[in-house]
């Protein structure tokens, strides 16, 4: 790793990791790509910046169906935006009946890999042209219909990653219902508290899931969740009258006569003659939940016609969509990524998006390698907790297959280091494939930061160039943009298309939460620098940033500085009091296989930090893990490994928590 430079701590934060390699497009992509030069993308960001409403506007009235054509392109009245204001279109319409009298009508829209079976049977596997995706989604909406949800009610999934929870979304967007997934790995009292919050009219679930050969009990946890009373007795879920049950894996459970309904057998009573409802611009499409500091989830909610144009437009220009992709996005439809880049946006564009229902190492560590070779895949858009996975279980499951298919890897949902970013080109990519390291956020509906392939010089671990429209700026604590080199806060200057329209029941939250760090900004809640090239690089949450000895460090650079060794597969780097530096470093490391935790290994990763980016960044204390806390998306969970590392009651919202004895272990571990 090359040696980084250290920026003045007045600044802001300090910015301790200098990444110096650069891969520069090949000229074969670029002659391919949608946006075939930097000098091309340069002159459509300057137009989208100096008159974005004319600039959105026209592209608006370009790539979406419009029923009605909107009258105004925006009105913004802080912190509200109103996007394409009059128009009336469909998200479904846009999705899927666009396509029906031409070509694409026959094409694969998605394909479906089921998980393998504990005895070694392979999984499922089920295709859906867009014809036929459009049946079942018509006759689901019907269903829907039957059952009293209409245009404004809300509609809970709590689905595995199989295609009914795609065509229960869509069914929701065809009526004009809003739904709320919830990833299927929630608990009960997770589902209670969004059915309450949101006051779903009916849930979407199944007997069960499959993960890693086991059973989830889905239904079972819905049936707790419709039976679970406050503290005067009332139900939470009351509003919740209605299930629709998907028979997945035959599992033994308890139907309610007259509240619960099989799926299968809703659809004999219904037809595949479904008339899209003709929905304003800004009718809600989605509501989604994220964990809270505060133990209560925030439910971020999205509208029509911006949102779907934000995420159009960018699967198609960051990962370069072509009509012959087989492209891969490895997220569960419960997390934004999923809305966003393995359903709207794919099928937006006509494309082949690909879902897989199980583990990544299950049966064994080569899952992923498997299905790409399997099914051609060329695009796939995974995590850095999943690369730094793969990593630690070692080359030789990737190079069990023919992995030539891929044109190009894409990762999303936190900054990911050099070290990953380099093991992902190399062993992964060939050499051959750009990376698009994306940023955004459940908030922000669609990517903000990204390269876009043929066009950005790579550097690894950054995020790059901001998208059309989106003017991003480092600030210091007082909103003044900080120079080059200088770590500040991330926020967003003007509004977007796809930006969140609000805090479901909640404008308050909304405003206090994004809108008053930076006077009439959006703050994104990360820290970031931006380098002499204009290169953003994400530092972390400004929560994770730690004053140590006068410096405000950024933690995703030491742990960076951490992985970078080779004995090291992941790192945690989080603050705990201390009298003479303010905060001293922890870090919670994972190790790679084979590899043993001697007491020596400790001061030769300290040594290491130091040698890479300097004595300040030193960790003051190293802890060996067998697994970080992570929420089911994959993020770790450093506000929980705070708790840990300064020896207190761990608190706060644990919902999203994948593994509860993950943390119990480290708890241990430290006392």
């Amino acid at each position: 790793m090359p040696k980084p430079s250290v920026a003045p701590a007045a600044t802001g934060i300090t910015s301790i990791l200098n990444e110096s390699r650069v891969f520069k497009p090949s000229k074969d992509f670029a002659e391919r790509a949608h946006i075939k030069s930097l000098a091309a993308y340069k002159k459509l960001y300057a137009e989208s910046i100096k008159d974005p409403e004319k600039f959105w506007g026209r592209l608006a009235n370009q790539e979406l169906v419009w029923f009605t054509p909107f009258k105004k392109v925006l009105q913004w009245k802080e912190p509200v935006a109103k996007w394409f204001v009059g128009g009336r279109t469909n998200v479904a319409v846009n999705c899927l009946d666009r396509w029906l009298d031409t070509p694409i009508a026959n094409k694969a829209a998605l394909i479906w890999e089921g998980e393998p079976a504990s005895d070694g049977r392979p999984g499922e596997e089920r295709i859906l042209t867009y014809k036929q995706l459009h049946r079942e989604v018509c006759r689901f909406a019907n269903v829907l219909k039957r059952h009293g949800v209409g245009k404004g009610d809300r509609v809970l999934i709590y689905l595995p990653l199989v295609p009914e929870a795609a065509i229960a979304m869509l069914a929701c967007a065809r009526i004009g219902a809003v739904h709320s997934v919830v990833f299927g790995g929630f608990s009960a009292q997770s589902v209670a508290d969004r059915i309450a919050d949101c006051g779903a009219k009916l849930v979407v679930t199944a007997d069960g899931g499959y993960r890693r050969g086991a059973i989830v009990q889905l239904k079972k946890n819905v049936d707790d969740a419709l039976n679970l009373r406050d503290a005067q007795g009332k139900a939470l879920a009351a509003s919740a009258t209605a299930v629709i049950v998907l028979r997945r894996c035959y599992n033994d459970i308890h139907m309610q006569e007259g509240r619960d309904f099989w799926w299968h057998r809703e659809l004999e009573y219904v037809t595949a003659d479904c008339p899209p409802a003709k929905l304003e611009s800004e009718a809600p499409l989605f509501i989604l939940y994220t964990s809270g500091s505060t133990g209560k989830p925030k439910g971020i909610f999205h509208t029509t016609a911006g949102y779907l144009l934000g995420t159009k437009l960018t699967s198609r220009y960051v990962f370069d969509l072509k009509p012959e992709d087989v492209y891969w996005c490895t997220a569960d439809v419960g997390w934004v990524t999923g809305h966003s880049y393995l359903v709207y946006g794919p099928l937006a564009n006509g494309a082949t998006s690909l879902m897989y229902e199980g583990a990544p190492n299950w049966p064994e560590p080569d899952r992923f390698w498997r299905i790409v070779e399997k099914f051609g895949v060329t695009i796939l858009y995974t995590a850095p907790t999943a690369i730094r996975a793969f990593m630690k279980w070692g080359d030789e499951w990737p190079k069990k297959h023919n992995l030539r298919s891929l044109r190009l890897l894409g990762s999303v949902g936190e900054p990911i280091n050099p070290e990953a970013w380099m093991w992902y080109h190399e062993v992964i990519g060939g050499g051959r494939c750009p990376i698009v390291d994306t940023w955004w956020q459940t908030e922000t509906g669609a990517i903000m930061i990204s390269p876009l392939p043929g066009v950005t010089p790579l550097k690894p671990g950054s995020a790059t160039l901001p998208f059309f429209g989106i003017q991003p700026e480092v600030v210091d604590e007082q909103g003044v943009e900080v120079p080059r080199n200088a770590g500040g806060k991330l926020i967003i200057r003007k509004p977007w298309p796809s930006m969140l329209r609000g805090v479901w029941g909640d404008p308050e939250r909304f405003k206090q939460t994004y809108w008053t760090e930076v006077p009439h900004t959006y703050f994104t809640g990360d820290g970031c620098r931006q380098d002499q090239d204009g290169y953003f690089w994400i530092v972390g949450r400004i929560d994770d940033v730690l004053n140590v000895a006068g410096h405000r460090i950024g933690t995703a650079e030491v742990e960076s500085a951490l992985v970078s060794h080779p004995s090291v597969a992941e790192a945690a780097v989080v603050g705990r009091p201390d009298e003479l530096k303010g905060q001293a470093l922890v870090a919670f490391v994972t190790l790679k296989s084979g590899i043993h935790a001697k007491p020596e290994l400790r001061d030769e990763l300290r040594q290491h930090v130091a040698k890479e980016i300097g004595p300040v960044a030193k960790p003051d204390d190293i802890r060996f893990a067998e697994g970080l806390p992570k929420t089911r998306s994959g993020k770790i969970m450093r506000r929980l490994l705070k708790q840990v590392a300064a020896g207190v009651e761990v608190k706060g919202d644990t919902t999203t928590l994948e593994d509860f004895n993950v943390l119990t272990r480290l708890a241990q571990a430290s006392e």
